[in-house]
């Protein structure tokens, strides 16, 4: 007997033994094309109208199809045909507005969902028509919706006017109110600049030119939406919200959502590329061209050019909020992906590369600039720095951006996660020329000393008062590490010989500041909405001043030649008219000074050996259909990364046996 129980004992503790492992995912997974990615910011809807975060976008992304898209590998940006058949040009109207005819792709489906019980007993589907993009585009400007992105629909005719139009019926009509949503929208309507011609046309009217109105077709904001999938997903009862539980034609659809914990995408039977891959429709299909650099880094590989899209099969979203614990994960191969945490950054880069030990191991770095810009402005209605004080000022502001070293201040406080502004436009847009250096952001004391004392300050001081010339610069974070980074200009004007007095408040007293022009120099920054010159020049462009309008324009530049150029500039397609123009608007800003552009922020990525097919687009679009990964690769791999160290639990075993198999024979004696 006693024999049996320490044969039976120790079999358990082998068979435990055997499977020791600290893999999270199941077993029956290894050998599926699934990415596995971590989250650390839930989505706070899943609304296309609504989502803006990317956070939200991880989803939206790719569950979601657009009517336009950005070529997956060719930079500057470049809108192409999603489930429209082409990208439309603009018809100037006698009138002087500007129409935008869309056609979609024959035979698009939604993917399938109980919503469309609504329209038939026993119906999983329907076919996806352009009343749905119509649709989407009216539940923007409904003020219920509350969209982000309500003004720019405006620019289409009627679409203020039918928003206006549906809170008042809202208002004094209960039964209006409680119809159904596509009904409450065409007793509403019609909208004179939105116009359905057939199941695959329709078109859109702007008042006035903005050719810029084809960038929000390639986001979600535009996609088509069932009205269906509204009037179901109500959020009563048990029944969900719409924002939690999106229905699309993307070549994802979502099938878990637990979103503190996990979410999963499948692929979409459905889209319109697994469906009709014969098509070879551009967003469908991998690309055979892109820039210069794509062929030696894999992205053009043959195995790829030309097939259809999507590779991966599903992708798992796990919840982490540790970021220490979670790149941990990621180096034991339990994530495809990640970022690079700060603790790790000098073990993982080294001089703007992968350490050796990652390169050994076949891990990727990939970098991508944001279409952002960091800036200090200087506010062009005070005394001082502004314009009232001509020629005088101009020199302050063009000695005080030449004694700034961005390139510097992106070491120390980013890694060096940044490339230098020249100008207001980043890498990937069109007007941006990398060989352009603007001569007032190279560091040059020597001379902005010498402009100092053109300007009426040598040595920085102040003849009014015999002291150095004392400025005020605003920021809106009170942080310890946030003061660190606005000391450097401080410091770096101090060289001057200037005193500037760092006023540092919490973000709504910053804010309140800016809005009365109690303010000198600030810092700030900008995040395109689109990759168009005009998301970034229009930021200087006096109609925008913050102190007329309200608007973004927070430097309060106004310059009636740049404005005449800007005006211009935005109307036009990417030509040469349009590149001289720029040119041109560029120079008034290195000459005038409104800013001392900073830098561009580049982000780092980490890719595992296994995954094929990465470019981040610095933009929050998703490339997640372009990816693919090696699974039996991954899984090798993974078995290599870690080996279990197994001589502690055999001891502890053996010590279990030795000191657990004796009580348990007397526990059967006793009872026996």
């Amino acid at each position: 007997m006693r024999n049996r129980l320490h044969l039976a004992a120790l079999a358990t503790c082998a068979a435990a033994l055997a499977t020791c492992t600290n893999n999270p995912y199941p077993d029956e997974d290894a050998s599926k094309k699934i990415l596995y990615v971590d989250y650390p910011t839930p989505p706070k809807t899943l609304d296309p109208a609504v989502a803006y975060s990317t956070a939200d976008h991880i989803v939206t992304g790719p569950v979601y199809e657009t009517l336009l898209e950005y070529h997956f590998l060719k930079r500057p940006y470049t809108l192409i045909p999603g489930i429209a058949t082409a990208v439309p040009e603009g018809r100037l109207l006698d009138d002087g507005s500007v129409a935008y005819r869309f056609e979609l792709r024959d035979d698009l489906l939604f993917q399938d969902d109980p919503c469309f019980t609504l329209g038939g007993e026993g119906r999983t589907t329907r076919p996806l028509r352009a009343a749905d993009v119509a649709f989407e585009l009216t539940r923007i400007v409904d003020p219920e919706v509350a969209s982000p992105v309500v003004t720019t629909f405006w620019k289409i005719a009627g679409m203020r006017g039918f928003g206006e139009r549906l809170a008042e019926r809202r208002e004094v009509d209960p039964g209006f109110a409680a119809l159904r949503i596509d009904r409450q929208y065409r007793e509403a309507g019609p909208i004179e600049g939105l116009r359905v011609i057939s199941e695959t046309e329709f078109e859109i009217v702007l008042a006035e030119p903005y050719p810029q109105i084809l960038y929000w077709f390639a986001m979600e904001f535009t996609t088509p939406v069932p009205w269906e999938a509204v009037a179901y997903y109500h959020g009563k009862g048990d029944r969900e919200a719409f924002a939690e539980h999106p229905v699309g034609a993307g070549p994802y659809r979502l099938v878990r959502y637990q979103k503190r914990s996990r979410m999963v995408l499948e692929r979409n039977p459905n889209w319109y590329g697994i469906r009709h891959p014969e098509a070879k429709a551009p967003a469908a299909t991998y690309p055979s061209e892109g820039e210069a650099g794509d062929r030696e880094l894999g992205r053009l590989d043959p195995a790829y050019v030309g097939k259809p899209l999507p590779f991966i099969e599903s992708v798992e979203f796990r919840y982490e909020r540790e970021t220490i614990s979670t790149f941990n994960k990621f180096l034991q191969g339990y994530y495809d992906a990640s970022g690079i945490i700060r603790e790790s950054f000098d073990k993982i880069i080294h001089e703007g590369g992968l350490s050796a030990e990652m390169r050994d191991i076949g891990m990727r770095l990939e970098k991508a600039v944001t279409p952002s810009v960091y800036y200090l402005g200087f506010n062009m209605d005070d005394p001082v720095v502004g314009r009232a004080a001509g020629e005088r000022s101009r020199k302050l502001r063009q000695a005080m951006s030449l004694a700034v070293d961005a390139r510097e201040f992106t070491r120390i406080f980013s890694n060096g996660r940044g490339v230098p502004a020249q100008t207001p436009i980043p890498p990937g847009l069109f007007g941006y020329e990398t060989d352009y250096r603007n001569p007032y952001r190279q560091l040059d004391l020597d001379r902005a000393r010498r402009l100092l004392a053109e300007a009426g300050y040598p040595g920085g001081v102040d003849p009014a008062t015999r002291k150095p010339l004392h400025l005020s610069f605003d920021t809106g974070d009170t942080s310890a590490r946030g003061r660190l980074r606005y000391l450097f200009f401080v410091e770096s004007w101090k060289r001057l010989g200037l005193d500037v007095e760092l006023a540092a408040t919490n973000y709504n007293q910053f804010q309140e500041k800016v809005r009365k022009g109690a303010y000198q120099i600030f810092f700030w920054g900008w995040v395109a909405d689109y990759p168009d010159p005009e998301n970034f020049l229009f930021l200087l462009w006096g109609t925008m001043a913050r102190s007329a309008s309200g608007g973004p324009n927070t430097a309060n530049f106004s310059d009636p030649r740049f404005d005449e150029l800007f005006l211009e500039m935005r109307n036009r397609s990417n030509d040469q008219r349009r590149i001289a123009l720029i040119r041109e608007l560029r120079a008034i800003l290195e000459r005038e000074r409104p800013w001392i552009e900073l830098f561009h922020p580049e982000s780092y990525g980490l890719y595992q050996p296994w995954m094929a097919n990465v470019k981040p687009l610095g933009m929050s679009f998703s490339t997640l259909k372009y990816r693919d990964v090696d699974p039996e690769l991954r899984a090798r791999l993974r078995r290599e990364w870690n080996e279990p160290v197994l001589w502690p639990a055999y001891a502890l075993t053996i010590l279990a046996v030795i000191v657990v198999i004796p009580g348990i024979v007397t526990f059967f004696r006793e009872r026996q």
